[in-house]
């Protein structure tokens, strides 16, 4: 065996760089003091009742495989959420796969749509792993630049103008990770309009539906003539405060989700048992608990905002998630400096935005979800860290006065 590994190593592979989240993620993990802004987590632990179903489970031995889709039960409360909260209709038995997280029911989506080269319309800013997955699968992923002009909401005629012979399809994510952007119902409609007329799939990202704060959350799959063309993407992550549970879902006509299914089943199996027991429990009862994260987030969100605006960064009030993307060009840093700096000099970690794409560079993106005394003093260091390149703050903010 040759001692250069590499020749053994795919093409793709070696071209895929490490999550630029990740990277900051890690260096502030080894560092005392360190107030993280970073990685996007609730700061919820998961509702005590959704335990103590997936404790149940576990006690009365549900510890074997499920069907390769995920337990009916489970898919038959997806499919009454999906329809009572967002208006649209699915069968529990032909058009819901449970996975591994959403991030799952992405690659899934990719590798059973995409051919060699064709092309997936990308959004940007946007969540660092869709075009890698995008390339996994064997396809070109195409940035859509956003700017905070239109409070990097993406237009209909900046998609049309990105389209070429080779596209396949479009992924949208509203909520926007890593802007907070939410896209209007009439947003959708004419971005549909441009789908229709260009023959495009979309893969509709809406794992922050439940973290929308001043619009009604419209999915993709309810505008008009769009059902048949959405493979739409959820899960339990962000609005119902699992993270470590990796539990996802998708939702898409049946010809979608047989290919898809197939690739499950050699790929995983099936999500584990017990946590499925855990959803089901989320579904039917935890919906208050929901309404309550979502009304502390929307509070933090107001206090990140205005504050980060008061002491001269500029930042557009996002409509969902749990992020803010505030300009740092007045430090007179790139993104990647401003993060490294502000982490050794103050200790508080954000993600540079570029990771998220060339339209993230000149800013940061900001986590909210931490306890409001920790974003005080997250400000509070970002105030100094700030002063210390020059930008005077516009007013001098109570809420994280000495």
């Amino acid at each position: 065996m040759k001692n250069d590994y590499s020749s053994y190593i795919s093409d793709t592979a070696k071209e895929l760089q490490p999550s630029g989240i990740r990277k900051f993620f890690d260096l502030a993990a080894s560092m005392e003091g360190v107030i993280s802004l970073g990685v996007g987590e609730p700061d919820f632990i998961t509702p005590w009742n959704i335990r103590e179903a997936t404790i149940l489970s576990l006690e009365q031995g549900f510890t074997s495989y499920t069907a390769n889709p995920g337990l009916l039960e489970l898919r038959q409360e997806i499919c009454n959420y999906l329809g009572y909260r967002f208006g649209v209709q699915y069968d529990p038995k032909s058009q819901i796969i449970v996975t591994i997280g959403a991030s799952q029911a992405i690659d899934l989506a990719f590798r059973a749509i995409l051919n060699q080269g064709e092309e997936v319309l990308i959004v940007e800013p946007a969540f660092v792993s869709y075009a890698p997955l995008v390339s996994l699968a064997g396809g070109t992923p195409v940035p859509v630049s956003t700017s905070p002009a239109n409070g990097f909401k993406v237009t209909a005629k900046q998609i049309e103008s990105a389209i070429t012979e080779k596209t396949k399809a479009i992924l949208i994510c509203s909520p926007n990770n890593p802007t907070g952007s939410t896209l209007t119902k009439k947003d959708l409609e004419e971005i549909a309009e441009v789908v229709k007329k260009h023959d495009l799939i979309v893969i509709s990202d809406e794992i922050y539906a439940e973290l929308t704060y001043d619009e009604v959350f419209t999915s993709f799959a309810a505008i008009e003539g769009m059902y048949d063309r959405t493979i739409l993407i959820n899960g339990f992550s962000k609005g119902f405060a699992m993270t470590g549970w990796r539990l996802g879902y998708l939702a898409a006509p049946k010809p979608f989700v047989e290919v898809m299914l197939k690739i499950f089943q050699y790929t995983t199996m099936c999500a584990p048992n017990m946590l499925q027991h855990g959803a089901i429990e989320a579904l039917r009862n935890t919906y208050h608990e929901v309404e309550a994260m979502q009304r502390s987030y929307r509070r933090r969100r107001n206090f990140m905002v205005q504050t980060l605006n008061q002491i001269g960064l500029d930042c557009h009030t996002p409509g969902g998630a749990f992020y803010v993307f505030p300009s740092i060009r007045a430090t007179g840093l790139t993104s990647e400096q401003f993060a490294e700096e502000l982490l050794m000099q103050e200790k508080v970690a954000v993600v540079p935005g570029n990771v998220f794409g060339a339209s993230g560079e000149g800013y940061v993106r900001c986590s909210y979800a931490s306890s409001m005394a920790q974003l005080q003093e997250a400000l509070k260091r970002m105030q100094r860290f700030i002063e210390s390149k020059g930008v005077s703050p516009k007013t001098q903010p109570e809420e994280i006065k000495n």
